[in-house]
């Protein structure tokens, strides 16, 4: 039979197939959706951090022009609150009790922004001025707004009846093997610093409209999310109804980056007002909203300790992590530093690890799932550590890696948090980094720098991440009258291109233009259920699943080609979207073998693949910067990336997940800061505080990949849509300290590294010295 190369396959740079409708205004988000008789939602949020409070009167906002529903939280009590089902077992082997989210707050708010009353009405700014018309009295008490005090005697109690500030704690590893190795270590090397909290800033701010379905006796809600099933489920549960009384859609969305996984308050408010008023309602939030209450990340307060030995090989590693979870325990909130606790070690063969987690309550918004969730966090840690180890025995930070990576002979390698690695080749990626990084020729540019009054500075990261985690996404495809073909998948693009590479699994199984295959996403009523988009698992796991569906579709268009042509199944080939036999010019076209169908499932494909290990994706990031001494400001010169993902679908989409990444790590490390005041007030609640990283932040970059295929992964793939971000801190974080300490000595600085806080270090030294 012969072998027809698709265009559109598996390794091909298509370009995005969504991307016309967006750039021409076409795409169609939650908020440009506006059902007949559409009333509009505002939630009243708290202006204070920790208080009880009683709720006088509503009358004046309920007989407010336009405004058709007042609720508060005495209006809810049939309402479940949303929990976190994510408690990690604590040593003695219970789990802790959380602290759930009530739709709305019954006698007491938590943190800035909690929400305390929803008003419906015929406009948003009408329901807005009737919410300032609601008499509230509150009874402000002393917060609790800082991670790394919330443990200390006489830090105020966020939730006093815990006797604690403390949320939970986990441990890792093998604390009696650790103490063994620091006893015998030659040197003990230290870090202390802050992982600051993040806000996402997802372009897109969320919304959600809930309509009551008459005639099907259900709700349906739209909203921009990380995958529909999932809040389809938890709904359920606060409503106590089955799960087929709640429809959820969610068409284009712009950006998530997790936090539009989980489900909020507001998602049940509209849906609350739907069934109260019989008519559609829309909530639409606004930035400062997403600044005070969509979930954020990060935020650890962290030390660790590394045992060498003379030749600087790694024995043991010790972690102490205080992990903020915020006011309330958020969806996926415990499991964040539990999953990022077992990546500690990184690229690196670390026989013994002691990890300690102490999760804590502040009276802040609830800390979640942002891009990499925990492992770019473990690898911030690691990375700084390694530089730390390596300048405290002044040897090379390329280095110190070499004579600790997992060597590739040692695969599959056990680490001591239990993780499997299947392949790695960590010394290759990074040596390929370094060449083209030009990292021989640094100490000429460095002096070259100098000459000109500035400092330089070249920092590297050699990460490992868990991703593509256990389970499947099973992939459903049909070939349509008009002769085209739709998948449905129970994952979510949000941006990453999804339309495009699992057309391009379709595609190469087909022999079919690439825009003749349409991809469905975000509908409970296409699909019974859905994983969704996170932890990178989109294309490991739904792609497979995809390309099997292909493969499954494609045999069945043979059989009925063959039927048709009266010719073999074998001897039928595809191409460009008709079957025929090999070496003639008889065939027969995609949508005449739909009408010959017998029966639906004549012309349905199903593929899925189940997974049962993650894939371990890695790579070297290598970021080069010039200090202005005089006033703090940073530059990258140059940033090279060298990333081994197994195998690649798409050469343009995953360059632009990289990049994507990679600029979200950066502005960590350089720019982006929340800051809460002591009394728990927000002070960096809009971009004129919140710095994020521009255009001019960043360099061009040089990203290629040297892909060693998964042995877990079907097709080899490890994953990409978090790594850059995994990478991309702590690279810049080592770059900017190895400037400040050639120059001035200065062996640590915390993120991120602004201007002002580069200044100040600098000035300390010079008075020091």
């Amino acid at each position: 039979m012969t072998v027809v190369t698709p265009k559109f396959g598996m390794g091909a740079s298509v370009l995005r197939v969504e991307d016309l409708a967006f750039i021409t205004g076409q795409g169609r988000y939650t908020d440009d959706i506006a059902p007949d008789g559409l009333l509009h939602g505002f939630v009243l949020r708290s202006p204070v951090a920790k208080a009880s409070f009683t709720i006088a009167s509503t009358e004046a906002a309920a007989k407010a022009p336009g405004v058709h529903l007042v609720l508060t939280g005495a209006d809810l009590g049939h309402l479940g609150d949303l929990r976190s089902g994510m408690m990690q077992k604590q040593p003695d082997g219970t789990r802790a009790p959380t602290r759930d989210i009530p739709i709305l707050c019954r006698d007491r708010v938590n943190y800035v922004g909690d929400a305390v009353a929803f008003v419906v009405a015929d406009s948003r700014a009408q329901a807005q001025d009737a919410a300032e018309l609601i008499d509230i009295d509150y009874e402000a008490e002393d917060a609790a707004a800082d991670t790394a005090t919330a443990l200390e005697a006489g830090t105020p109690l966020v939730w006093p009846e815990l006797g604690s500030n403390r949320a939970f704690l986990n441990e890792m590893g093998d604390r009696g093997k650790t103490d063994t190795a620091f006893a015998k270590a030659d040197k003990v090397v230290r870090v202390e610093f802050v992982n600051n909290r993040l806000v996402c800033n997802y372009m897109e701010p969320r919304s959600a409209i809930a309509e009551w379905n008459e005639d099907e006796n259900r709700f349906v809600l739209t909203t921009g999310s990380q995958g529909v099933h999932s809040m389809q489920t938890i709904l359920a549960g606060v409503f106590g109804m089955p799960t087929d009384k709640i429809r959820v859609i969610t068409p284009d969305v712009g950006g998530g980056f997790g936090p539009k996984s989980f489900v909020y308050r507001e998602y049940a408010l509209v849906i609350e007002a739907a069934s109260r008023l019989k008519k559609p309602v829309k909530w639409a939030g606004d930035r400062t909203e997403h600044f005070l209450t969509d979930a954020q990340g990060r935020d650890n307060v962290v030390s660790a300790d590394m045992a060498l030995d003379k030749t600087g090989r790694f024995l043991g590693m010790r972690v102490r992590v205080v992990a903020n979870l915020g006011a309330y325990i958020s969806q996926y909130g415990p499991f964040i530093p539990y999953v990022g606790a077992t990546m500690s070690t990184g690229v690196y063969d670390i026989p013994a690890l002691d990890v300690s987690i102490s999760g804590v309550y502040t009276n802040t918004c609830p800390v979640d799932a942002y891009r990499g969730a925990g492992r770019p966090e473990a690898a911030l840690l690691l990375e700084k550590l390694v530089d730390a180890c390596a300048r405290e025995l002044g040897i090379g930070v390329e280095e110190i890696r070499r004579r600790n990576f997992i060597r590739p002979e040692q695969f599959p390698y056990r680490t001591a948090t239990g993780r499997l690695y299947d392949t790695g080749e960590f010394d290759g990626h990074m040596t390929l980094a370094m060449e083209r990084a030009g990292w021989s020729g640094f100490e000429k540019r460095y002096k070259a720098a100098a000459a000109a009054g500035r400092i330089r500075g070249i920092g590297m990261a050699t990460y490992v991440e868990a991703c593509a985690f256990p389970g499947s996404e099973p992939a459903f495809l049909q070939l349509n009258a008009d002769g085209t073909v739709t998948l449905s998948i129970g994952t979510q693009s949000n941006g990453q291109g999804h339309a495009t590479a699992y057309a391009q699994f379709v595609s190469e199984k087909l022999n079919l233009d690439i825009a003749k295959i349409r991809v469905h996403q975000g509908d409970t009523d296409r699909l019974k259920s859905g994983g969704g988009t996170g932890g990178s698992r989109s294309i490991p796991l739904g792609g497979v699943s995809t390309a099997r569906a292909g493969e499954d579709l494609a045999e069945k268009i043979r059989r009925i080609a063959a039927d048709e042509l009266e010719a073999s199944p074998a001897d039928i080939e595809l191409v460009d979207g008709v079957a025929r036999i090999v070496g003639t010019d008889r065939s027969i076209g995609f949508a005449d073998i739909a009408k010959a169908a017998k029966k639906p499932s004549d012309i349905e494909g199903f593929g899925e693949f189940v997974q049962d290990e993650c894939t371990y994706p890695n790579g070297t990031h290598i970021c080069e910067v010039e200090i202005d001494p005089d006033t703090g400001k940073t530059e990258i010169v140059r940033y090279t990336i060298v990333d081994d993902f197994g195998a690649t679908v798409n050469p343009i989409l995953l360059a632009g997940q990289v990049h994507g990444g990679v600029v979200q790590g950066i502005g960590q490390a350089l720019t982006e800061s929340t800051v809460y005041g002591e009394d728990g007030q927000l002070l960096t609640a809009s971009f004129m505080d919140y710095a994020m990283p521009r255009a001019d932040t960043v360099p061009s970059f040089h990203f290629e990949t040297r892909n060693v295929p998964s042995t877990t992964n079907a097709l080899g793939i490890k994953g990409a849509g978090e790594a850059g971000t995994i990478g991309a801190t702590p690279a810049a974080l080592n770059a900017v300290t190895d400037a400040l300490y050639r120059a001035y000595g200065i062996r640590h600085i915390e993120m991120p590294t602004t201007p002002t806080r580069i200044w100040n270090a600098i000035r300390e030294a010079g008075s020091e010295g």
